[in-house]
């Protein structure tokens, strides 16, 4: 297990901080991960990598000559936040573009597609590839379902060479692309791992058992076999790999025999003496192979087989030298200008991630400011019924995902609920405050629950308004307002997300939640009865969703093990509505519907 820790919530933020003091001359710290320690130079394309953590070496061991321009650092197998892989980006351009790269996992698409966007806006034209070299998440043809998991390291290298040799926006990206489609992974594990502060781990495999198609996030396998010998390991994993193969017949490729975190390298060497020689009868020409901790999973016990068929550009691209802090290859590393030991270089301007930058609260009307108030009560309602439901939400997350989904909720709706008290000092009006919640979310927790919780929180903010003639709106028809945002959230998520009812989601339970409320409109009636109701309705909808088998998400390829269990994300918005029916008398409803704006 994970026991090295001081606070957990902390843990992330600590390794980085040592991590960055022990590479000092390689890699600097800015806002939401590290880049080089020596600016990118002008001309050069920028290859931002990133993820959540627990996966070291990758994503930040990769930042350096020859590899990655930058890395993105999420919290453990959470996404970082769209602000963050914003500000990495940023601090890495040097006017020539950016190409970011992730596995395909549904926050980190969701929170790297809304970084491409915002640095489009800001004119540093970014592009965006993910990863799907998992052959046990999808089967064939649907290749673009799969995700990313050891081969990540192989694509990132080979887009990272192409950058490094000058090549330009487009082909990079092309690159990218190339390298992912001639790349398979087959993962498999004997034990499960620990989150950092818990006492147990995530999943467990019987004694004599083995997971098989396991991911990098704690997943357990999608399937179970009996613990073979290391030979017939290799056997199984060539032969499932090569199945896949993108090519036909005798070929050259890039191997990688990776351990998950807990298997010692002389046990990986083991299986490698069967493998290489299978390979070898294969028809495979091994092309300097990797064995040893590349891409990992906390301290995961298993390991992983990876093959990148080359031709002859990837295999220049696959061989080109590389000095980063935990991968090195072809050359000895040209020594940097000095940097100070606290990882931060002195000539490389500084930036400041939008959700950092000081915000000038808009004029608020009264009305709006004595009801912002009363939403800040909602919020604090809501963190106190999730933080008391931590541990329930990481099991049912754990069942068919990475078992974070409790302590996510409670990191988001924590940094919501500061901001929305500064909003709140500031004289910010409802609206205001919801939406500086929304995105204090979506900064902090990252995540597929922050980047969807933080656009809801914005989206229903913005229904709302601050000016008079909105709260005019309210008096006249108060639950027709909150009908209106909460359909504002539900648009959000479904543009973000692409969900729909049915595909165990929070949908199935925010969609019910939203129908009971429109029912109960009309024109005059004060919506704390209504809320109610919609939140026991909210509350059969998440529990109704045991029997379905996810369609989208991290929990998609466990389908099976999740069916009899409800979806996580459902149970928590079920619980923050019932929260906040129960903080009615704080409500908005409280107040006489006749003060004036």
């Amino acid at each position: 297990m994970t026991v090295l820790s001081n606070d957990p919530a902390q843990f992330v933020d600590e390794a980085l901080r040592g991590f960055v003091d022990a590479y000092a001359d390689l890699v600097a710290l800015v806002p939401g991960g590290v880049v080089r320690a020596e600016a990118t130079p002008a001309g050069k394309v920028a290859v931002v990598v990133g993820g959540g953590s627990g996966h070291y070496p990758a994503f930040c061991g990769l930042v350096g000559q020859g590899f990655a321009d930058g890395a993105v650092v999420g919290h453990v197998f959470t996404s970082p936040s769209a602000d963050a892989a914003a500000s990495v980006a940023r601090s890495a351009s040097s006017g020539a573009g950016v190409v970011m790269l992730t596995g395909n996992y549904a926050g980190d698409v969701m929170n790297f597609t809304l970084a491409r966007r915002q640095l489009a806006a800001e004119g540093i034209d970014a592009r965006y590839v993910v990863v799907t070299d998992d052959i046990a998440s999808a089967p064939v043809g649907q290749e673009s379902l799969r995700r990313g998991i050891a081969g990540d390291l192989m694509v990132f290298k080979a887009a990272s060479a192409a950058a490094e040799g000058g090549a330009d926006l487009d082909e990079v990206e092309r690159v990218a692309l190339h390298a992912n489609a001639m790349t398979r992974t087959l993962g498999v594990a004997f034990d499960g791992c620990t989150l950092p502060g818990a006492s147990e781990p995530l999943f467990t495999v019987a004694t004599g058992r083995m997971g098989i198609g396991v991911g990098i996030h704690g997943e357990p396998g999608i399937g179970e076999a009996a613990l073979p010998t290391a030979a017939a390991l290799a056997t199984t994993l060539v032969e499932l790999v090569l199945a896949e193969a993108p090519v036909a017949g005798p070929a050259r490729a890039a191997v990688i025999l990776n351990g998950l975190g807990r298997t010692k390298y002389e046990e990986l060497f083991v299986v490698w003496s069967t493998v290489a020689p299978l390979l070898r009868e294969a028809g495979i020409t091994i092309v300097e192979p990797d064995i040893g901790e590349l891409v990992t999973s906390l301290d995961m016990a298993g390991c992983s087989l990876t093959l990148m068929w080359l031709d002859e550009e990837l295999e220049a691209l696959w061989r080109a030298p590389t000095a980063a802090p935990a991968y090195r290859k072809g050359t000895t590393r040209t020594p940097l200008h000095a940097v100070d030991t606290t990882g931060t270089d002195r000539t490389r301007p500084s930036h400041t991630t939008p959700s950092g930058a000081t915000s000038v609260v808009p004029p608020a009307s009264e009305r709006a400011r004595a009801h912002a108030g009363r939403v800040l009560a909602g919020i604090e309602a809501a963190l106190r019924a999730v933080t008391e439901a931590e541990d329930h939400l990481g099991r049912l997350d754990a069942i068919a995902g990475d078992g974070d989904h409790g302590r996510g909720m409670v990191r988001g709706l924590t940094a919501a609920r500061d901001a929305g008290r500064i909003a709140l000092a500031s004289g910010a009006g409802a609206r205001e405050v919801l939406v500086q919640a929304g995105q204090a979310w979506a900064h902090r927790a990252g995540g597929t629950s922050g980047v969807l919780w933080g656009a809801m929180l914005e989206a229903g903010g913005n229904a709302l308004g601050d000016d008079a003639p909105a709260w005019e709106s309210w008096d006249a028809d108060p639950l027709g307002v909150v009908v209106r945002a909460v359909g504002a959230a539900i648009d959000a998520v479904q543009d973000l997300g692409n969900a729909k009812l049915g595909d165990k989601t929070l949908l199935d339970a925010l969609v019910p939640f939203h129908e009971a409320l429109s029912r109960a409109d009309s024109p005059g009636r004060e919506p704390t009865e209504a809320w109610r109701a919609a939140a026991e309705q909210a509350t059969r909808a998440a529990l109704e969703t045991a029997p379905l088998r996810p369609r989208l998400g991290r929990a998609r390829p466990l389908a099976d093990q999740s069916v009899g269990s409800p979806d996580p994300g459902a149970v928590s918005l079920a619980l923050i509505a019932t929260a906040v029916s129960d903080a009615a008398p704080n409500g908005p409803e409280s107040s006489s519907r006749k003060e004036q704006s």
